[in-house]
């Protein structure tokens, strides 16, 4: 079967389920084959300045993780300076390792080179020494840093590569502490662990003193740096310090250090360590991978190397580019402000505080409290409350005050928030980590310890409950807690009034008791009203639990084989329901979005259309009347059609948001619930029962939310938006990361007196002159005009005439990863000769046509069979292998394609079985029913489960999810 007919046989099936379409989801992110790829950036905030350029921090919005560009202004540099630039982009593009900054792209934007690099929001270690403010670090952290260091050190000397810079300023950290080390701009390429190089470089004050001698050096330089940032860590000073360089220099020499290490505090190994790794002799200090081996750190490695996974899975990367080798960068300037109202105040008041780095990425609603989570993942929380009343710790900053103005919640710094959830007078949040903290009052025992803490938690208390249980999502109602974890297991808590827990009775619970989920489910996201809760699964079917007063959980069932009432309309109440439940009205939907308000509830589908049921006595449902309506309500007329983004409901009013950036409000406009007062803009209805615009201008809205009669508000307005293009100067590094890119290399004949071997790694570093032994060519200089643009720029031209380069090894195993020894060996001719060789190549590929493109690999490279090339043929030889190269992996690239549809339809066609298996055991035998068991009214309903009543506590027999 082909990749067109597995993808329109995928849609048939999933079209049986309200689902999008195969292809569109793929013409969506792009196509294989020659089309660009679209990556959209958002400015943040600057983050420092160094050598080359600004460091700015950018939001991806793909996935809204946060990346660093270093932007360098090459105009600006001198010829050594770019090329220590562009060897930073060689070295970071070949390491790959969990401490050490991740390498994602590098674009062009006319003279400025933009390197997107992994962000470290925990800063860097120079910073974290000073903050302790003379209270030493325990030996358990110290070790902690000293394995994340020598582990990166280990991979960067195992790929033969010196660092050359490490300090305690290129040491970044994560909130979670994780190390990363970073700035690779001085590093350099030596052949084995025994070569030396010989320049001066790095910084003073963590030059060894081969370094200070001007001798050569070699890996063991960088050990000599790691043993002054370990001394740093321990004594929390500099291992040497002097009033000028000379006077340092002679320190280093004569290892006159500031001070001792606190031999009370430490152990006598750590501290010998110390002394070793800053031994005079090089060849006496040990290596990294002899550090890892020291006792006390390989007793616990292997705990350290599992936390060291856990940590880097639990944050949030940007996926690498799969659809194109090419990618675009567009580069949007917004302004994001927050706005709340309600409780009083009938306009929408702007909050200043959350700008910049600050700006908000999540906000939440309580009912008489807000909180957000900024983009860098802090938390702030603030009051709003009528005459001064107290809190009762629900703003977790360690008193009662009533805080109007948002404040950063100080007892959870180093931490990385990235959920929050807001209850009637607690508040509960995530880390990224995936651990859960909660403070505010534990009258209903909400804040899951058992009444242990007393009835009002002031300051965030860690859930260790959830430790060995890492948490995906929390939510939260009026007085309870449902909890969803990474294994898709489901925690609830609390006051158990109606059955909101889904514990089968209506007990509280002052600590976390797992739901029982039915068979066959898997919960997506958990959803809390204020009194019941819903469970969305990941075919878009919602279950619920808990108070169903004014169908407001759509539970109530349809009434066949009798004539309808008036009062009922055709359908049988559910007060409550105790177990998780199919939302029967809601199974021909497929929903992707819950948003349970007071008395009625909105859900969106993954079409973008807009479905709310329950209570209408405000005209919160949207319909135009304030009747009665027990089923659910399809809005599509007052939006035009257009797609909803977003949607919260609260006190009797619903606030949505439209993908063309229109903000809607309807329903009880009392005490500015809707944003604006009674007498103007709605004139003198004070509840309008259909959907109206608020605000003037458009406005993208990122986030949303309701409770009681408050509202929270992310808005976003575009200001100004650029487009980069990947590498579209010609600056290429590593395999695959030019937009011409080739890794074919061929052999050419070249004059006696210029020919100079060279072997093609692809792994950069620092040129350096050496004219007595090899050079180092970087795919910068073999691609530099392959495209026959004659519009070099005068710094490259120069920088390949006049290169300096470092000797290669013959035997790359000695010092090379498998994975980087693969490439093949070429040599590397002046720009004047590269330039006549690629006009004469492209007159061979004309001539030799489709001939040469049949050819196999091996065969047009030419490298197994000759030694050399002519030079009429080599550039049609490369030329035809890039061609094929490419067929080959587009037909990779389909295959892989096929494959994973293969996969979907299984799983769909399994996913419908179970489906339809479920509603043969579940439906009943109803009066008026034919003889096929349906009902008339339910006969469009291909999820419906069927249900035994409800208000009990007994567990319907199977839910079609």
């Amino acid at each position: 079967m082909s990749l067109g007919e597995y993808e329109r046989h995928f849609d048939s099936l999933n079209s049986e389920l309200g689902g999008g379409s195969v292809v569109s989801e793929r013409s969506a992110l792009g196509t294989y084959n020659g089309e660009e790829e679209k990556l959209h950036y958002i400015p943040i905030r600057i983050l420092g300045r160094g050598a080359f350029g600004e460091a700015i921090l950018y939001r991806r919005t793909e996935d809204n993780s946060l990346v660093v560009w270093k932007e360098v202004d090459l105009n600006s540099l001198s010829e050594k300076e770019r090329k220590d630039v562009m060897n930073e982009i060689s070295i970071l593009s070949i390491l790959e390792h969990n401490n050490i900054i991740a390498y994602f792209n590098h674009f062009m934007d006319k003279n400025t080179l933009l390197i997107e690099l992994e962000y470290c929001n925990g800063g860097n270690l120079y910073d974290k020494i000073n903050h302790q403010n003379g209270k030493l670090f325990s030996e358990e952290v110290v070790i902690w840093y000293l394995y994340q260091i020598a582990s990166a050190v280990s991979h960067i000397h195992k790929a033969g590569i010196l660092h050359r810079d490490i300090k305690t300023l290129n040491i970044f950290l994560t909130k979670t502490d994780l190390i990363k080390l970073g700035d690779y701009g001085l590093a350099k390429k030596l052949d084995s662990e025994f070569s030396m190089a010989e320049t001066c470089v790095g910084t003073p004050y963590y030059m060894s003193p081969e370094l200070c001698q001007g001798a050569k050096y070699n890996f063991k330089s960088d050990i000599w740096a790691m043993g002054c940032v370990l001394f740093e860590v321990l004594a929390l000073t500099r291992t040497f310090d002097a009033t000028n360089p000379l006077n340092l220099c002679v320190k280093i020499v004569q290892g006159n250090w500031t001070m001792e290490v606190n031999s009370e505090v430490y152990s006598p190994a750590l501290i010998k360590l110390v002394y070793e790794c800053l031994d005079q002799d090089p060849a006496k200090r040990p290596t990294s991978d002899q550090i890892l081996d020291q006792p006390f750190i390989s007793c616990c490695r292997q705990e350290l190397e599992e936390r060291v996974a856990l940590l880097n899975s639990a944050m949030k990367k940007p996926k690498l580019s799969t659809v194109t080798d090419t990618p675009v960068a567009v580069v949007t300037t917004r302004s994001r402000e927050v706005y709340f109202w309600g409780g009083g105040k009938f306009t929408p008041q702007k909050i200043d505080t959350f700008k910049g780095g600050s700006s908000a990425q999540h906000v939440c609603a309580g009912e008489s409290h807000f909180a957000v989570v900024t983009v860098e993942k802090e938390l702030y929380t603030w009051a709003n409350v009528q005459g001064g009343a107290k809190m009762v710790g629900q703003l977790g900053q360690g008193d009662q005050a009533s805080y109007r103005q948002p404040r950063r919640v100080e007892r959870l710094q180093g931490k990385a928030i990235r959920q929050v959830a807001c209850g009637a007078d607690f508040t509960a949040c995530i880390t990224d980590e995936d651990q859960m903290y909660m403070f505010g009052s534990d009258y209903y025992g909400c804040i899951g310890v058992e009444g242990e803490l007393g009835m009002e938690i002031l300051e965030p208390v860690l859930l260790e409950f959830f430790e060995e249980r890492p948490v995906r999502q929390v939510s939260c109602g009026d007085n309870h807690v449902v909890v969803l974890t990474q294994n898709g297991d489901i925690y609830s808590w609390g006051c158990g009034e109606y059955g909101r827990l889904g514990l089968e009775c209506e007990d509280d619970f002052s600590s976390p008791m797992q739901v029982t989920i039915p068979k066959g489910a898997t919960i997506s996201s958990v959803s809390c009203a204020s009194d019941g809760t819903f469970f969305l699964t990941e075919t878009g079917k919602v279950l619920a639990c808990g108070n169903n007063e004014f169908n407001k959980l759509g539970l109530n069932q349809g009434i066949c084989g009798l004539k309808n009432h008036p009062g009922e309309q055709g359908y049988q109440g559910i007060p409550y329901i105790t177990t998780l439940t199919l939302v029967k009205q809601l199974a021909r939907f497929k929903i992707q979005t819950i948003a349970p308000g007071k008395s009625h509830t909105a859900a969106i589908d993954v079409r973008g259309r807009l479905i709310t049921f329950g209570c209408n006595k405000y005209g919160q449902l949207g319909v135009k009347d304030f009747k009665k309506h027990q089923g659910v309500q399809l809005l599509v007329g007052p939006f035009g059609g257009k797609t909803v983004t977003k949607v919260s409901c609260g006190d009797g009013f619903t606030i949505a948001a439209t993908e063309d950036n229109h903000i809607f409000a309807w329903g009880n406009a009392g005490n500015g619930r809707l944003g604006m007062p009674a007498d103007k803009g709605f004139g003198s209805e004070v509840c309008p029962a259909m959907p109206r615009p608020i605000f003037g201008s458009l406005h993208h809205v990122p986030d949303l939310s309701c409770r009681g009669w408050h509202t929270i508000i992310i808005m976003e307005k575009v200001l100004n938006s650029k487009t980069i293009r990947s590498n579209s100067s010609g600056l290429s590094v590593g395999s695959g990361l030019g937009q011409e890119a080739s890794t074919s290399t061929v052999d050419l004949d070249m004059d006696p007196g210029s020919e100079t071997e060279c072997r093609f790694r692809g792994l950069g570093g620092t040129m350096e002159d050496n004219t007595e032994e090899c050079f180092l060519e970087t795919p910068m200089m073999s691609l530099a005009n392959q495209t026959g643009d004659s519009s070099c720029p005068l710094w490259l031209r120069k920088e390949l005439e006049n290169a300096e380069f470092i000797p290669m090894p013959d035997d790359p195993e000695q010092f090379i990863p498998d994975q980087l020894a693969s490439y093949s060996q070429s040599v590397t001719l002046p720009y004047e000769e590269l330039k006549e060789l690629t006009a004469a190549a492209a007159a061979a590929s004309t001539e030799k046509g489709l001939s040469t493109k049949r050819m196999s690999c091996d065969k047009v490279n030419g490298l197994e069979d000759a030694d050399v090339c002519k030079k009429g043929e080599s550039g049609a030889c490369c030329k035809a292998s890039s061609e094929i190269t490419k067929l080959q992996e587009t037909v990779a690239r389909q295959e892989m394609r096929i494959q994973m549809l293969e996969k979907q339809v299984t799983e769909q066609q399994k996913e419908n079985e179970r489906l339809w298996a479920a509603i043969s055991r579940s439906t009943p035998r109803e009066p008026g029913c034919d003889n096929n068991r349906n009902h008339p009214l339910d006969a469009r309903m291909p999820g419906d489960g069927g249900e035994r009543g409800g208000g009990f506590t007994n567990r319907p027999a199977g839910a079609s999810v």
